[in-house]
């Protein structure tokens, strides 16, 4: 069974299909800079890869160059040949808890989902537009980013504000980057080769940063909440922070709230407290040269994931693994280190030439640590290809 999985995120549209009879990929790639000048394509197969220059103006043309590239490449012989498409989406809300079929009136409500995160919600809405036009007849299903997190409790999911303002707008924790989460725990269940065990699962990268507690394969608690932004530091975003910060710089700068948000989510984190970039390897590197922002910009960070870690450590009543993912910090050998030894009272230790050489689904702790530690590469086309498959076959 052929199963295209789709994610439409900054003007960027990712592609994976996928023969689910043993989750191979066929081909993948990416549409960058959509409506954007200068506009082009990466497709990849059997270790080819080609690359053109195109215009796109919109999710529609993005949808028949696609259809169009599948079939002449001899990937499909027509669109009937894929027989479902996985699409990511960022929200669901308190609304969407599984993965569903995507309806007329479905779609209705996910318009209605704009206010949460504007630009990524009009484009997952635009694509969905597009894909049912373009492969008309393949059903699309809606694959959830939050409803990894329909688990957490009513004390854990509600702020500390009037209730009104959850019961009337929609104001409470949310959580994302939880389809990684979800990878995560089914890959440490295959690991330990058992269904119950505490995790707390490490999403660290350049931009986002996304922790989360899960136990026996629920979602207990999460770093981010109502928005991307929020949780620990990150490439260009401040995380938490004490909320009179920000009417006390619109009067002190002249901005208004929207300007003041746009400093906290765009100039912000790694890239604020260094001043010269949100990249967490650029960062690790001007460390070694010895620049004393970047050292503070580092610890910074190191010091906001070690106390979500410790954090939930407690929550949990103990842990039996640490997972570290994401493509930069899967790289940083130093960083981990870093993070692992600030944990070290709570008996993680980690085996050094493991961790300098980690590999997909390897163990980097030491014998002798009391928690395991792996690192492993998420994937999100993956997941969002097999809840698909889940919701075909009823």
């Amino acid at each position: 069974m052929n199963i295209i999985s789709i994610k439409f995120s900054n003007k960027k549209l990712y592609f994976t299909l996928f023969n689910m009879d043993d989750e191979s990929v066929i081909v993948t790639g990416v549409f960058e800079r959509i409506g954007m000048p200068n506009s082009y394509y990466t497709i990849s197969y059997n270790e080819e890869k080609i690359k053109e220059e195109i215009a796109f103006n919109d999710c529609f043309d993005v949808a028949r160059i696609l259809l169009d590239k599948l079939i002449s490449l001899e990937f499909i012989s027509s669109k009937d040949d894929i027989e479902g498409i996985g699409y990511f989406i960022f929200h669901g809300k308190d609304q969407f808890y599984k993965s569903v079929f995507l309806k007329e009136n479905d779609i209705c409500q996910l318009e209605s989902f704009q206010d949460f995160i504007p630009s990524f919600m009009q484009d997952n809405i635009s694509g969905i537009k597009a894909f049912q036009e373009v492969f008309f007849n393949i059903p699309i299903i809606g694959v959830f980013d939050t409803a990894f997190y329909a688990s957490m409790s009513e004390d854990t999911y509600l702020y500390s504000v009037p209730r009104r303002w959850y019961t009337d707008y929609g104001v409470r924790k949310y959580g994302f980057y939880g389809i990684v989460h979800q990878y995560i725990q089914n890959c440490v269940k295959d690991l330990l080769n058992r269904d119950s065990f505490k995790l707390i699962s490490c999403y660290i990268d350049s931009e986002d940063v996304s922790i989360s507690a899960i136990e026996d394969g629920k979602c207990i608690d999460t770093s981010m909440g109502f928005s991307l932004s929020s949780g620990s530091m990150m490439g260009t975003s401040c995380g938490n922070i004490e909320p009179s910060i920000i009417p006390y710089i619109m009067e002190k700068e002249g901005k208004n709230a929207s300007e003041v948000l746009d400093d906290l989510n765009y100039n912000s984190g790694l890239l604020g407290v260094s001043g010269v970039t949100n990249d967490i390897e650029s960062i690790m590197t001007l460390c070694e040269e010895g620049s004393q922002d970047a050292i503070l910009a580092k610890n910074k960070f190191v010091r906001q994931i070690v106390d979500y870690i410790a954090q939930y450590y407690v929550l949990l009543g103990g842990v039996d693994v640490i997972v570290f993912t994401g493509k930069a910090f899967e790289k940083l050998g130093s960083l981990r280190r870093e993070i692992c030894e600030k944990l070290f009272s709570l008996g993680i230790k980690i085996n050094l030439d493991a961790n300098n050489m980690p590999q997909r689904g390897v163990k980097i702790s030491a014998e002798d640590s009391s928690v395991l530690v792996f690192v492993i590469s998420a994937r999100e086309d993956l997941m969002v290809a097999r809840d698909t498959l889940k919701v075909l076959n009823g």
